[in-house]
């Protein structure tokens, strides 16, 4: 696997996400809700709302608008009716793509995603058929001209911190943890001012599928697009090796 693709994607979805800040937003929105549901509105004694607030923060969500909605579900805990889903499925030349949802109507969001999958001649198929292909981790990626720490010193800290693995690429740092650790890392890089491109508890593939055909290409892109634009879907996880957008 190129190295490239994990940061590329990061900046990719970024764009993307510069776009429709709306989406993003309305996303973490719901997760800042469903954190407080589940564990209080003081980040403090709610890790959970600290990661989601990290989130926030790496999508440059206003403070503001961070602490309103915090206070709107902590005021208001009754009308937070979010479940979790998930789905998983194939796209174009046996891609797996799995799709995490956060919704208060499931028949709605299945015909999205159904939808989405089958607009770009993919199918949905049972819970599990595709995740045994990916890792679930904690996932930070740093960019390296926005990183003043050496590389050596960085890989310390991260590994002090409990990170399993640090990774060095052309113009990022990867550090990898266990989902459990990945709170505690994260809040040891935060503590030294380190900037954060991206931050959150992943899948990552096993594997990767490189596509070269273009009505692979064009299905994948078409079914990545309309599930980007639902704003049910919270995140999409998928093994195709994307290109480097120059």
């Amino acid at each position: 696997m190129s190295g490239h693709s994990k940061f590329a994607n990061i900046k990719h979805k970024k764009e993307k996400n510069d776009k429709a800040k709306g989406k993003i937003f309305t996303v973490i929105g719901r997760e800042i809700a469903v954190a407080v549901k589940e564990g209080g509105p003081d980040p403090a004694n709610n890790s959970k709302l600290r990661d989601v607030i990290a989130k926030a923060k790496a999508n440059n969500m206003p403070n503001d608008t961070i602490e309103r909605g915090i206070k709107k579900a902590a005021g208001d805990v009754n009308s937070v009716n979010y479940e979790y889903v998930t789905y998983e499925g194939y796209g174009p030349n046996g891609t797996a793509i799995i799709v995490d949802a956060l919704t208060d109507n499931k028949n709605r969001t299945a015909a999205n995603v159904r939808n989405a999958f089958t607009k770009g001649n993919g199918n949905i198929g049972t819970q599990g058929c595709v995740s045994y292909m990916f890792d679930k981790k904690g996932q930070i990626l740093i960019a390296k001209e926005e990183c003043e720490m050496e590389a050596d010193d960085l890989m310390m800290l991260a590994l002090d911190a409990g990170a399993e693995d640090f990774t060095e690429e052309d113009d990022s740092f990867e550090i990898i943890t266990d989902p459990n650790d990945f709170g505690q890392v994260r809040e040891a890089l935060e503590k030294e001012n380190i900037s954060m491109a991206s931050a959150e508890v992943t899948m990552i593939p096993q594997t990767y599928v490189t596509l070269t055909d273009e009505q692979d290409l064009y299905n994948i892109n078409k079914t990545l697009d309309l599930l980007d634009e639902d704003d049910d879907v919270q995140e999409v996880y998928h093994n195709w090796d994307m290109p480097d957008e120059e």
